[in-house]
This record gives C-alpha cells, structure tokens and sequence, in this order.
C-alpha cells in the first residue's frame, strides 16, 4: 500500500462501537468487493468495500470479516479471512498479506485462509441466532451490477432460512457519519496532498495548454505525496465546460480570458478530499467573473456558519437556498417577480445553483450518512455553492471540507487559496 500503516486503534474501536449496537447472540458477516473486469483478461484496479476497511483495515481482495462479538468460543468471536498465497501468485501479482501482516494491521488474532471460511461460518451460525449482512442502501446508490455482499447475502438466506436476518447498513451509517481522530488525521492529510496539487496548478495553468494537462499535473503531485489517486474522476473544466456539474471528459483547450473550474480531490488511506476551485486561465479575473466569484463566497462562508449541531441538513439546504437567492437578486439574476412567484419545490434560485451544497465525507466521498440524522460534532461536510451562467459562458463553484466540532466548524482546507488576491498573485509571480 502506499499510505503510511493506519493506527489499529482505529478499527479495533471501530468493532467494538459495532458490538454495542449488534442485538444479543448476532455475527456481523462482510465481504471484500469484487476484482471488477474490463474486456478480455483486464481488470479495473481494485477498491475495497468501504465497510470491511472500516471494520478491519485490511484493502485486499477475497478477504472476509466474521464478527460474533457474544459466541461461546472466544477464537471465533473475530475472525478475518485472507487470501491464501504462493509463489505462483507472488510472482504475478506481487504481495499478499501474511497472517501476521493481517494482525498488524486490524488487530484480530484468529487469521485464516479464505479457504476455510465457508467451514468455519457453519460452526459460528450454529451459535448464532441473527445474522447482520450488509446492502449498499446509500441515497444515491444506482448499482447496475450485482455486488459480492449482495450475492453472499442471497445464498446465505438459502441455506439458513431460520435464522434472523437484520440490516447492517443502518448501523454502520450511524457510526461512519463520526469520525474519530485518526479518520480526521487521513482525511487532513487527503486535504494536504490536494493542497499540494492546486498550488502546483496555479502557476502551471496558462492560455493554450489542455485540460488533460492540469490533470496530470494534479496526478503527478498526488502520487508522489502516497495518495492512492484522485478520490474521484477528477472534474478539470475550462469555458463553458465549468457549466457542466459532472463534467470528467476533460480534453480541450483552455482559452484566454475564460475560467477554469476544477473539482479534485485525492485519497489517502481509503479517506478523501473533495475541493472545487475556480481560476482565471490568464492569471486575471474580468469585473464581471469577479462579481459572480465573490457571491459564491459569500454564500459559501454563510453556509459554513450554519452548518452546527443541531441543524437538519434539510433546513440547511433552504437557509442557504435563501443566502444564494439574495445574493441573485444583488447580482440582478433574479426579480423580486420571479422571486415571489416561484415554485417551492424548485426555487428561482435553482435556475442558477442547482445542486446541493454539502453532503458527509469520509471513506466515500459521498459518504453515508442517515438523512433524518441531525448534525453533530464529530461529522465532516463539503461545503459547496456554485453560480452557472452558460448565457455567459462560465459557471464557479467553491467547495471545502469541513470538521463540525463541539463549539467551532474546523476548514480542513483552510491553507489552500480561495480568496481573489491570493489566487491572482500566486498565478503570476
């Protein structure tokens, strides 16, 4: 792996958080994420299930958790699963975690080969009367293919149909939306390395080279400082290319005079930055980009006082539907008329700002969360606000991550350059 070696402590405490929810007499059953295939022979590169890495540290493929916290037998209370390696594998595909290495990194003794795993589940399901099994149920989730927990789940209902089957999903939600101190130091450092990355951009970006070319600068940087990549398909978006919100093409020529809006983030340790900034491409923004620029600031620094313990992400969402409304009106984008006439579930505003502007971060960079859940310290946000303009050919968006403490809101990229004057100078020295 190329992060540094995470403290155990981590997901040692991360089980035991799990066990106080677990009914009496369960096991916690999850799998690591398929090996996906492209054409032929080809693989995707691989990407652990984000709910094993919590639970276990372990970012290898074929690996499997057996977590019966309350059976008889204290060897299988914790039991992790690894695949089994020899030479012929570790000359084609290099290391595989040792049973000792599988300890050090999660701290459960009882290390197996993957190969026992369907024996050793009977003898636990024996003593077990519920069993916990997990579905990806995220908000967004819009999964063509079948997963490896979704097809373990449907065998495992098969062949014992009288146990008690019970959600996962919810559980882990709950716990994953706080993060501990070590998951606020990987995201830190994700923060870091994308930091790395923009600062490197800013006097590389010029009139005539690509967008592809401030990607790669942005890749450069990140590999070099050990983020695994980009935390997701890098948005580089130069024109009227910054008024596509999922814009990842990222194959034309940037042109004087227009802006640049790049939505990147790097990850470190399975943990994510997720930063949107918006640059002059000639080092100079014009009266007007400033204008809109500095409204989305604004509305940006708002919704960041506003997101405290306490709120409903709901609520938030329309306090700052308000902020970004009043800001328009300034702007001269909207009347009072449309205003006062607009639909309620689909505000004037939305003409121009479309999307949210905050959602959970952290081991997903959309990361769960439970939608009724109200903010609490412990929680890490985006915050995100954008103006678009394709009339005028340019949108900006403005986007940091933030730690909602008890009595402050922490910016985790509070180092990396927003503001007009800095953005400017560090583009031109």
């Amino acid at each position: 792996m190329r992060y540094h070696k995470i403290d155990t402590r981590l997901f040692v405490e991360n089980r035991q958080r799990l066990s106080e929810y677990l009914l009496p007499n369960s096991v916690v059953i999850l799998l690591s994420n398929d090996r996906m295939p492209t054409n032929a022979d080809g693989i995707l590169p691989f990407k652990q299930n984000s709910n094993l890495f919590y639970l276990t540290g372990i970012d290898q493929e074929d690996s499997f958790l057996v977590f019966a916290p309350d059976h008889p037998n204290e060897k299988m209370r914790t039991q992790l699963f690894l695949k089994e390696t020899n030479a012929h594998i570790a000359v084609w595909q290099g290391h595989k975690l040792s049973k000792s290495e599988g300890t050090a990194l999660s701290g459960i003794e009882e290390i197996h080969w993957s190969s026992k795993f369907e024996t050793s589940l009977k003898e636990v399901l024996t003593q077990c009367d519920r069993v916990y099994l997990y579905q990806n149920e995220h908000i967004r989730a819009d999964t063509k293919v079948q997963m490896a927990n979704e097809r373990f789940t449907q065998k495992l209902k098969n062949d014992y149909a009288l146990h008690q089957f019970k959600r996962l999903a919810p559980l882990l939600y709950d716990l994953r939306m706080i993060k501990s101190d070590v998951e606020i130091d990987l995201i830190k450092e994700a923060c870091r390395i994308t930091e790395l990355g923009f600062r490197s951009v800013l006097p590389f970006v010029r009139p005539d080279i690509w967008e592809f070319e401030v990607e790669a600068e942005y890749s450069y940087h990140f590999l070099r400082n050990r983020a695994t990549g980009f935390a997701y398909e890098p948005i580089i978006a130069g024109g009227a290319n910054t008024c596509t919100l999922h814009y990842t093409v990222n194959d034309q020529k940037l042109k004087s005079g227009d802006l640049l809006l790049m939505d990147v983030g790097a990850n470190y340790g399975n943990y994510n930055a997720d930063m949107t900034r918006t640059i002059p491409i000639n080092g100079k923004f014009s009266a007007r980009q400033k204008q809109i620029y500095n409204a989305v600031l604004r509305v940006k620094n708002g919704a960041t006082d506003l997101l405290r313990p306490g709120c409903l992400i709901s609520e938030y969402h329309l306090k700052v539907g308000t902020m970004m409304t009043e800001e328009l009106l300034t702007l001269g984008l909207l009347t009072p008329k449309e205003v006062k006439k607009q639909d309620s579930k689909w505000p004037a505003y939305k003409k121009y700002f479309m999307h949210g502007t905050s959602h959970h971060l952290g081991l997903d960079v959309h990361d769960v969360g439970i939608t009724n859940k109200k903010v609490a310290a412990g929680m890490v946000f985006t915050v995100e606000p954008g103006i678009y303009l394709p009339e005028e050919g340019f949108g900006i968006r403005l986007e940091d991550d933030i730690f909602i403490a008890e009595n402050e809101n922490i910016n985790l990229m509070e180092d990396i350059p927003i503001e007009i004057e800095e953005i400017e100078d560090l583009m031109n020295r």
